[in-house]
């Protein structure tokens, strides 16, 4: 790995431990509030929280934008009118991936724990390999030897003894299938726009799509807001505003099955912080699932430095 690389795997490291809390401050803030309000209200604030760098940013590129040819018409040059059309559409597309993913999985955290959701929620290390076959991402052996533990932790983690996944396991599973779309989307966006303003659009178009729902199916009140503050804010400012932007600038020009498998780790942070901060305790059973999960994201994350200049050729595109 070269230095940009490994920068950008510390990135993805470090938005791993910011989401693997936030699973804390999921479960504690829907003690307040309903679901699609927690949403709501921690995406807006992730979106209001990115303008002030947005606009920090842009001051920063103004110079070298206005040594650009600009259009008579539009004063703006031809690329980046077609810029901004894709920076809408991706900002859309991902903020509409990111409402569905986030609905299962705070729904599906109603019913099981924090640590079991947070390992279920990794599940997208299995299914963004799989969907990268399809668009030409290659993966080396150790991947799939990965998967395959990851299928026999997941049966610990997730079956009864009667042999029955629980609702909230289901709804988990759902939300990971989602992420992988939403790690891909991003993947294929991010050559062309920038990552931050994607980043803001994807979430006021998540708060507002979530927002439809919480009008429709709850009856949010500011008193159950305000006694939801910390939670809320933790989620929206970190989780949403520093998490979710730190995964588009840590999975630019990174391989996107390498960029799920460190962003998985959070799983190992939930169970942790729902030990530490909620006194839950995992059976032995389910922590058998935990070390199987884990040791197939360590091994799958292997190939990597192996399967040569290839692989990121192939994901950089």
């Amino acid at each position: 790995m070269n230095a940009r690389q490994i920068r950008q795997s510390f990135i993805l490291l470090l938005t791993a431990i910011i989401w693997g809390v936030a699973f804390v401050a999921q479960s504690v803030g829907m003690d307040y509030v309903g679901p699609f309000t927690f949403i709501c209200v921690r995406s807006l604030i992730g979106g209001l929280v990115l303008l002030p760098c947005i606009t920090l940013l842009g001051r920063l590129n103004v110079q070298q934008e206005q040594s650009l040819p600009t259009d008579r018409k539009s004063g703006q040059t031809p690329r980046k009118k077609a810029d901004a059309k894709k920076l809408a559409l991706g900002g859309v597309c991902c903020g509409l991936a990111l409402c569905a993913a986030s609905c299962f999985q705070q729904f599906g955290i109603l019913y099981t724990s924090v640590g079991k959701a947070g390992f279920l929620t990794a599940f997208y290390i299995i299914i963004v390999p799989i969907l990268g076959l399809f668009f030409g991402k290659k993966c080396g052996p150790f991947v799939w030897i990965g998967v395959a533990l990851a299928l026999a932790g997941l049966y610990f983690l997730c079956m009864t003894e009667s042999l029955r996944l629980g609702i909230g396991d289901i709804l988990v599973f759902i939300c990971a299938c989602l992420f992988s779309v939403h790690i891909l989307v991003i993947d294929y966006f991010t050559q062309y726009v920038d990552g931050v303003k994607m980043s803001c659009i994807q979430f006021f178009v998540c708060g507002a799509a979530s927002g439809i729902a919480m009008l429709i199916f709850e009856k949010p009140e500011l008193t159950q807001l305000f006694a939801a503050w910390k939670p809320i804010l933790y989620a929206g400012v970190l989780s949403s505003g520093a998490g979710y932007t730190l995964q588009i600038v840590g999975q630019k020009d990174m391989n996107p099955t390498v960029a799920s498998l460190i962003m998985s780790l959070e799983s190992v942070v939930s169970v942790l912080a729902g030990m530490l901060l909620l006194n839950q305790r995992l059976t032995n059973r389910e922590l058998l699932g935990c070390v199987l999960m884990f040791t197939a994201i360590v091994l799958a994350q292997l190939p990597q430095k192996r399967v040569g200049k290839q692989g990121f050729a192939d994901s950089s595109g």
